[in-house]
């Protein structure tokens, strides 16, 4: 006998962090997920204001707390013309919990569940934690997914299938035509689309768009948070939206792994989203300036780096050698064979640093370029 769940023993901690603590203390560090915007004052008030109010001592309900669902519902129906029941609405710990509970709900043993490559790092290991087969597919030269590659992975054996625009690592955007394919092919094969949403609002060229706006069937769970739209990544809270039955069946996960999200970072979502998103407004702008400034030093460099369109981050073409020479020059930045294998050849950088940072960290990759030529 096994001395631990192969399950387990199949995933190992996430090659990002392993980057981190090769790192020094005084790094730049370009490899974070995390936007450097204090968290909106509202938020924060709100949390404060539940708190002294003795509103956040007590378990909430297992969805979370109703005025939180009826903003998260809000939210969609203002951005996506969406009509969500608040009661198809789970509150969770963070984004990476929802994905979570999507994903023990629908995948059974030995299921399949496609995903980009290269992709998020929680894909493959959640799958596999659901005692799924990960599947990951390439991308296009311009890092988007194509519906047509996704449609041709489907099998008999295929479960779940993820969307993620903006996306994380490559930046890229899925454009309104892609999208439409993917709630067409969730619908006709009868498979669930996973659609992780979570850096919706970071958009730079055209407009989100949303699987679930154009499916015809029950077939698309979105994954949602406050972690990157309101800079909130130590809060704790996402959400995950669905139809009424498979609400019900996440939610039995959601109930016996986490009972509810936390009550004082509910409190402070609430205010976040029925407040002024006038931050999130200069989020945007300000990741897209930073981006405009990487593209153009890059391109004096003569880097290969496909466009992103959204979130904050870049996935630009490097030489062997430069990840590690950039560490070891206190610039960290992240390999891009820690999203898959179609990441090889590649370093993922976040610029959710500000400008000055940014501009010293691509001093330090040009001088690392200059050296490998």
């Amino acid at each position: 006998m096994s001395e631990f769940a192969p399950r387990v023993e199949a995933i190992s901690i996430s090659g990002i962090r392993e980057v981190f603590e090769a790192a020094g203390d005084d790094a730049i560090n370009l490899g974070l997920g995390q936007p450097d915007f204090p968290t909106p004052e509202g938020a924060r008030q709100g949390a404060i204001d539940a708190i002294e109010a003795g509103k956040a001592d007590a378990y909430t309900s297992n969805k979370g707390i109703e005025p939180l669902r009826e903003a998260i519902a809000a939210k969609h129906e203002r951005d996506q013309g969406v009509d969500v029941d608040p009661s198809d609405v789970i509150a969770t710990a963070g984004g990476s919990e929802a994905l979570h509970l999507a994903l023990e709900a629908h995948v059974e043993g030995g299921e399949e569940v496609i995903f980009p490559d290269p992709g998020f790092v929680s894909y493959d290991a959640l799958t596999k934690v659901a005692g799924g087969t990960p599947k990951p597919v390439p991308l296009r030269d311009d890092l988007t997914l194509d519906p047509a590659v996704v449609e041709e992975a489907i099998t008999d054996d295929t479960a779940v299938f993820v969307v993620n625009s903006p996306g994380n690592p490559t930046g890229a955007v899925s454009s309104e035509e892609d999208v439409r394919e993917f709630a067409r092919i969730a619908d006709e094969y009868d498979v669930v689309c996973l659609s992780d949403e979570v850096y919706e609002p970071f958009v730079f060229e055209g407009d989100h768009h949303s699987p679930i706006t154009y499916a015809d069937t029950d077939s698309v769970v979105v994954v949602n948070g406050c972690s990157k739209t309101y800079s909130m990544t130590g809060w704790r809270l996402g959400w995950v939206t669905a139809s009424t039955r498979r609400i019900e069946r996440m939610l039995r996960v959601h109930q016996y792994v986490q009972a509810c999200a936390s009550a004082p970072a509910q409190y402070a979502a609430e205010a976040a989203l029925t407040g002024p998103q006038g931050v999130v407004d200069e989020m945007r702008e300000t990741f897209e300036r930073r981006r405009n400034l990487l593209l153009d030093r890059f391109d004096e460099m003569g880097v290969e780096v496909p466009t992103p369109k959204g979130a904050f981050y870049a996935m630009p073409e490097v030489p062997d050698g430069f990840v590690d020479a950039c560490i070891d020059r206190g610039v960290v930045v992240v390999p891009g064979e820690a999203f898959g294998e179609g990441g090889a050849g590649h370093a993922r950088i976040s610029y959710a640093n500000d400008t000055e940072t940014l501009s010293e960290a691509l001093d330090v990759m040009a001088d690392v370029l200059a050296e490998l030529e």
